[in-house]
């Protein structure tokens, strides 16, 4: 298995490192992944980007395909983490595949000391129009503390659903007000932007961070 490659923001020694994975369908540099490491790095924290091997392979004009089992995602993220130099405390997480991924090795990882907590950025709780297709097992027992930054009417996990799941007390949420999987709000609704939204995110994960070290 290769080493990934990273994206770096904020690469200031010491300062804690956010390592997140992508969601199942969009690449690493979205402007939704890009905004969010920007805004986390301006708030003073590393954040580390990297690709799953599928996700990398499309770079290089390979076919299009669907994420593979999520068992290997899970090596392949262990394989990052192993890669990754950091001199800081280590959380890690990402978007929506991504946190789901690293939700299921947080706890092996938490039992080792080798991280500090787990960030999602809109849990994929359950496929869209499948509410009764949970993908919340493990989470009942995880014992590494998470934030889950989730838009209100997520089609992977709205709040009101989410009030009925089983979850670990180690999990907070936070809300983001009429968001959707990429926690963008209608303007008209609400009169915000998925900007705001995002920087509003980026203002809490900084500051759980911060108190978890």
């Amino acid at each position: 298995m290769s080493e990934p490659n990273f994206l770096l923001n904020g690469d200031v020694p010491g300062r804690a490192t956010l390592l997140l994975a992508h969601g199942a369908g969009a690449a690493m540099d979205t402007p939704f992944m890009t905004a969010m490491a920007e805004a986390l790095a301006a708030r003073g924290l590393r954040v580390v980007r990297f690709e799953f091997a599928y996700m990398a392979g499309r770079r290089s004009g390979g076919p299009k395909r669907p994420p593979p089992k999520i068992e290997l995602l899970q090596e392949e993220f262990r394989t990052a983490i192993e890669a990754l130099a950091c001199s800081g405390p280590l959380f890690i997480g990402g978007k929506s595949m991504g946190g789901r991924v690293a939700s299921l090795i947080a706890d092996d990882l938490w039992a080792q000391n080798r991280i500090r907590g787990l960030v999602c950025l809109g849990y994929p709780f359950h496929p869209p129009n499948k509410p009764e297709q949970l993908r919340t097992a493990h989470l009942a027992g995880l014992k590494t503390p998470a934030l889950i930054c989730q838009g209100t009417r997520d089609p992977f996990g709205t709040q009101a659903e989410a009030a009925s799941y089983d979850l670990s007390d180690a999990v907070s949420f936070f809300w983001l007000s009429d968001g959707d999987h990429d926690l963008k709000p209608r303007k008209r609704v609400t009169g915000l932007t998925q900007d705001q939204h995002l920087k509003t995110a980026a203002d809490e994960i900084a500051r759980w961070v911060k108190a978890a070290v």
